[in-house]
């Protein structure tokens, strides 16, 4: 037998716009609407509710005159109400084809919502659909709370779909309005209602309040369902929608009878364009698009990669269009390390590379993750630091700088052993710790070298919490040299340099 094939119809234009805070402009509507069809390939995409504003007409307009023109009008759906022609009215004007029309699928709804005997309810759904298909438009048909109408009123529900089976409707929606339901339940039901109307096409629409969607979707495949409702990133109300791309994983990695159209490999980048678009930003560890789930922390985790791909599932990266990262940090083993100079085409020596990995780790203390494009400066921070003996240290010092206040630092130096400790202020934080070293090396009778060039720079790409490598150029006795401080602080980097200066011209 072949597989069976389950329509993904994603709602991230309709019921993902009801994330708190996000509202998509016309363009944006009409390019996410674009690469949900012919760029993941998406079976089905609802993007609006009738009625709801000017903006939202003009966007529905833009993307149904570029749909008739790619043929792909039936494949585009909007939410409408039992509101006696008014939706069909406005779908109309919009050049919309599909309704799913919003009806109530439990009897607590009906009765204390609406007011009505289910018959009214009946009565006049027949109407809409009929007025619908006058215009040729055709009709799904949404069961609103039928997850409470299953547990409190099935006979209701089972009534109503003895009713609608005989109705001209391609589809009927049955969603779990309030994200109630666990995953036995969704498959008691789903299955009773597919053997019952075996000729009957059904999706399942889940919501994500238990953090049990992608597991009530699955269900509900089990039970026969022909179609699932996502929404790219989980958006949606409340806790949100299934997630398109875990559920999308899950169905193409564990229900092998199941055959989807979703392009895997373009999930991220449409997932990051719609971050980008709503502002609402993807957890780090969300599943197949946050920034961590492809990242290997521990050192004893890419130790394994290396050795058979020990730490390896079926959830690959490049099927999502990404790469497998290992992290730098106070977590780091040298196999990390290893696995990203080979990425930037960089080899140490065993003595080198332990010396590498001990700075990585001590900056891991201060900065939670240190990048691959770190490591050049890491590097040069390490190698520069063994070419002298450090006779003299910067023990501690306070910097003090606030507004109205010329800042100050308080200096504590050991030279040889002897400790001596200096207060000066400066225009900055970095010239007042400057002016205290000189009253040290004044009442030393020692020169400093004098500062001819300061340069600070960050690894390209970074952000505001990078390492800063500080480049700093001295002269003395008519001999230009340099040295570097490596430190996520800038001023702290400047110190560092200027520590290294202080025991290259003391040998």
């Amino acid at each position: 037998m072949g597989k069976r094939k389950i329509e993904i119809m994603d709602t991230t234009l309709r019921d993902g716009e009801q994330t708190s805070g996000v509202s998509f402009s016309a363009a944006e509507k009409l390019t996410i609407a674009q690469l949900l069809l012919e760029e993941l390939h998406i079976d089905r995409i609802e993007i609006a509710s009738a009625r709801v504003s000017e903006g939202e007409f003009q966007g529905v307009k833009g993307i149904m005159e570029w749909a008739a023109n790619k043929g792909y009008t039936d494949k585009i759906e909007v939410l409408s109400f039992v509101d006696n022609g008014i939706s069909i009215e406005w779908m109309k004007k919009a050049g919309a084809k599909v309704q799913n029309l919003l009806t109530k699928g439990s009897l607590n709804h009906l009765t204390y919502q609406l007011k009505k005997t289910p018959e009214q309810h009946f009565d006049e759904i027949a109407q809409a659909i009929a007025l619908a298909k006058e215009n040729n438009i055709e009709t799904n048909v949404y069961l609103e709370d039928w997850s409470n109408g299953m547990r409190n009123s099935p006979d209701y529900v089972f009534q109503y779909l003895d009713f609608l089976t005989q109705q001209p409707v391609k589809r009927i929606l049955l969603p779990d309005t309030l994200g109630v339901l666990i995953p036995s339940e969704v498959f008691d039901f789903v299955s009773t209602i597919t053997a019952k109307y075996p000729n009957t096409h059904f999706d399942f629409h889940a919501h994500n309040d238990y953090d049990l969607s992608v597991a009530n979707a699955i269900e509900a495949v089990k039970a026969g369902i022909h179609g699932l409702h996502v929404t790219v990133n989980g958006m949606g109300e409340r806790a949100g929608n299934a997630p398109l791309e875990s559920t999308v994983a899950v169905i193409n990695d564990f229900m092998h009878d199941v055959d989807i159209n979703v392009k895997e490999s373009s999930l991220y980048s449409v997932s990051k364009l719609v971050e980008t678009f709503t502002g609402y930003r993807i957890p780090a560890n969300k599943p197949i698009v946050g920034d961590n789930v492809f990242t290997q922390t521990a050192g004893i985790h890419a130790d394994g990669d290396n050795k058979n791909n020990l730490y390896f599932n079926d959830l690959l990266p490049e099927r999502f269009g990404r790469k497998r990262k290992y992290a730098l940090g106070k977590t780091s083993g040298k196999a990390n390390i290893e696995k990203n100079l080979q990425e930037i085409g960089l080899q140490l020596n065993q003595d080198d590379l332990k010396l590498v990995t001990q700075r990585i780790i001590e900056l891991g203390d201060k900065k939670q993750t240190v990048t691959k494009e770190d490591l050049p400066y890491i590097i040069s921070d390490v190698l520069d630091s063994q070419s002298y003996e450090e006779r003299i240290t910067v023990e501690s010092y306070v910097l003090v700088h606030a507004k109205g206040i010329r800042p100050s630092t308080t200096l504590c130096l050991k030279i040889d052993g002897e400790v001596i400790e200096e207060n000066a202020q400066g225009d900055g934080q970095f010239d007042a710790f400057m002016n205290a070293l000189a009253k040290i090396y004044k009442s030393k009778k020692m020169s400093l070298p004098k500062l001819i060039d300061y340069a600070v720079r960050i690894p390209p790409g970074s952000s505001s919490d990078a390492l800063c490598e500080t480049i700093i150029t001295w002269t003395k006795s008519g001999k230009e040299f340099k040295t570097r401080g490596l430190d996520s602080d800038q001023t702290v980097a400047a110190i560092v340099a200027t520590q290294k200066m202080l025991n290259v011209v003391s040998v």
